[in-house]
């Protein structure tokens, strides 16, 4: 919902999630690695599920760069009424 009060030069963080996203990735991957070879599976395991969680919010803002930036108003447009939670028609 808009509220007319938005910064002009907004910019969504998805980039910086990106980097910090491919950084744990990497931190994780090695991680497992490195527990799987001294042998202690319990945290080896802990890794690789890290791995896969990290792996899957990559992909997810991966496709949020892909769709590109989408349609916002620009200061010219007024600020949306606010939602009463009531279904009725406004007068």
């Amino acid at each position: 919902m808009r509220t007319g009060s938005e910064p002009t030069t907004a910019r969504s963080p998805l980039r910086m999630r990106f980097w910090l996203s491919v950084w744990g990735l990497l931190w994780a991957v090695a991680g497992t690695a490195a527990f799987a070879l001294t042998e202690r599976p319990g945290w080896a395991i802990a890794c690789a599920v890290l791995v896969l969680i990290v792996a899957t919010d990559l992909l997810m803002v991966v496709h949020r760069l892909h769709q590109g930036p989408h349609y916002q108003p620009g200061p010219d447009i007024p600020p949306y009424e606010p939602d009463r939670g009531d279904n009725r028609p406004r007068r």
